[in-house]
């Protein structure tokens, strides 16, 4: 059976026997609507027998047939607009990831660079936490006294030849 909000006009198909003859209060899933229905007396409606005379079947009453295609109708539109949704993001998935790949062929020099500012970084705090401990690691390895001299004075030779450009 296909049930319509009063609020919004949305349909839902709902088995029959959910519903008991007093009416049961339906909640609209997509208004939170809430009203009070009453299943109509299906006993009292005529039926009709089809037209083939073998089988003898009996067809169900044509409101309901013609509620059914209209769902079906429904749920056919919903399915396009679906499948028309995947596809568009489908697409811009597609062009998110080339994008992706775009941005990482651009950022490979960068990089680079923070590897080599990173690198850089290191190099000052290890020089910075070998003077601070150079008294105790000197008394532990003695011959490390003219490494770390000839290192401060390369750096002290550094530091003038960068004062010099400019």
């Amino acid at each position: 059976m296909i049930i319509t909000c009063p609020n919004c006009n949305k349909k839902f198909k709902i088995d029959t026997s959910l519903i008991p003859k007093d009416g049961r209060d339906l909640k609209c899933g997509s208004c939170d609507h809430v009203w009070l229905y009453k299943v109509k007396d299906v006993d009292s409606m005529p039926l009709t027998l089809n037209q083939n005379n073998y089988d003898n079947e009996i067809v169900s009453n044509k409101v309901e047939q013609e509620s059914d295609d209209e769902f079906n109708k429904i749920t056919e539109k919903k399915d396009e607009k679906r499948k028309k949704k995947f596809i568009e993001k489908q697409k811009s998935i597609s062009e998110n990831q080339k994008s992706i790949s775009e941005n990482k062929e651009k950022n490979t020099g960068s990089k680079f660079f923070s590897y080599l500012v990173v690198f850089i970084i290191s190099s000052i705090a290890l020089i910075v936490l070998v003077d601070t401990f150079k008294t105790p690691l000197i008394s532990v390895f003695p011959g490390l006294e003219i490494i770390l001299f000839s290192l401060f004075e390369t750096l002290h030779d550094i530091k003038l030849f960068i004062i010099d450009l400019y």
